[in-house]
């Protein structure tokens, strides 16, 4: 039988939180990162800055028999003049791996970016409340999902019994890295994210180095990946570079190299397994840079275009089929000496036949139906009987 308890505060560290690297204390709380503040200190835009602030696969974990819990936060939300509001970020309460409760607030810091002047001002704003109840009151995991797409700082976290830190659990932990489409970006829940929906299928306990416009071989995000714990380790390389006309094949390979080189200096026997880009029909053939569509964008509507010169392939410029090539080819090579070094083509995960069925509604992104495709298939893929990151690798 429940024992009702008055409602009392219990402090947010490391140990309540999983999928983040660092937790910042800040004014109001503290808030989770998912690059470790020696990294951040070497990142060269706000892009980046703002993606690793945004804890796509982070959550509470926690182990408690309230039936009343409470999360007081801070969200980031992100306004862009000229184009639709921004739909806030979803919370999601899970009871012993069941969803049990969803929801979100309506404002916080504002951070207004106007891409077509360059400019970005941040607004503060309020503390709110987040009330989950009618629990079930029996000795339960609860995680608590923060939105995948919203920067949130953690201000008070209380419930009407007693909060633990959730103890391990003894699942392997999968660390990924890539780009916006493992970041989640078109995913309308932190669940609903692939890495997120993979990780449930494949029974592995997930950290997601996705950052939105920032899978761009940086070393930092290497060093970092090579000093976290992990079982288990992917990257899906190659959208970013060519989005952002970021390198040329000359430099392309190297890069790759050194970043493979710096993980298995910390990581020289984890399963590894390299990932080529999904199919996205405006880069498969045409080079970067990327570019957001003033047409479509002065509708109200964000969609993205290909700017650069397929004559310009033969002198080193790079699109996701010359991508593709690059990888199977370098990876091919270091498996030589390195069984434990995999490669999946993103065709694999979504080719142009489900391009056909499941467009990317802005020409980049996959919407919620084909990031769970996405997932399912790499559970199966990676984590299933004959997959390179399957229970019995490592």
């Amino acid at each position: 039988m429940h024992t009702p308890y008055a409602h009392t505060t219990t402090p947010i560290t490391p140990d309540l939180l999983r999928g983040a690297l660092d937790l910042e204390h800040t004014e109001r709380g503290v808030m989770p990162h998912r690059l470790p503040a020696h990294a951040r200190r070497q990142i060269p835009d706000g892009q980046l800055a703002m993606a690793e602030s945004q804890p796509s696969g982070v959550r509470l974990a926690l182990r408690t028999r309230a039936a009343v819990l409470e999360l007081d936060v801070v969200a980031g939300k992100r306004v862009y003049p000229g184009a639709p509001p921004r739909p806030d970020g979803v919370y999601e309460l899970l009871v012993d791996g069941s969803l049990t409760a969803r929801a979100s607030v309506p404002d916080g810091d504002t951070l207004t970016i106007d891409p077509a002047g360059g400019t970005a001002h941040t607004r503060p704003g309020p503390v709110r409340t987040l009330r989950f109840t009618d629990l079930p009151t029996h000795d339960k995991h609860v995680e608590i999902w923060l939105p995948h797409d919203e920067s949130t700082q953690l201000v008070a976290l209380r419930g009407d019994a007693p909060i633990h830190a959730a103890p391990a659990h003894g699942r392997k932990v999968w660390l990924h890295h890539g780009s916006s489409i493992s970041h989640g970006s078109n995913a309308t829940t932190p669940t609903g994210t692939w890495p997120a929906l993979a990780a449930a299928r494949g029974g592995v306990e997930l950290i997601n180095l996705g950052f939105g416009g920032g899978a761009l071989l940086d070393p930092f995000t290497a060093r970092a990946m090579r000093d976290t714990p992990a079982d288990l380790i992917s990257l899906k390389i190659g959208i970013n570079i060519v989005n952002a006309d970021l390198m040329r094949l000359r430099a392309f390979g190297p890069a790759v190299h050194g970043f493979l080189d710096t993980i298995r200096d910390g990581h020289p026997d984890t399963p590894l397994l390299v990932v080529s880009p999904i199919h996205c029909a405006i880069h498969e053939h045409t080079p970067g840079p990327c570019a957001v569509d003033p047409a479509a964008f002065g509708e109200g509507r964000l969609r993205f275009v290909a700017t650069g010169d397929r004559a310009q392939v033969a002198a080193g410029r790079l699109t996701l089929t010359v991508i593709r090539d690059e990888l199977a080819r370098i990876v091919a090579r270091r498996a030589a000496d390195d069984p434990n070094l995999h490669h999946l083509d993103g065709l694999d995960l979504y080719g142009a036949a489900d391009q056909a069925e499941l467009p990317l509604p802005d020409d980049l992104h996959p919407d919620p139906a084909a990031h769970r495709r996405i997932g399912e298939r790499f559970a199966r893929l990676a984590f299933g009987p004959a997959g390179p990151l399957s229970a019995g690798a490592g």
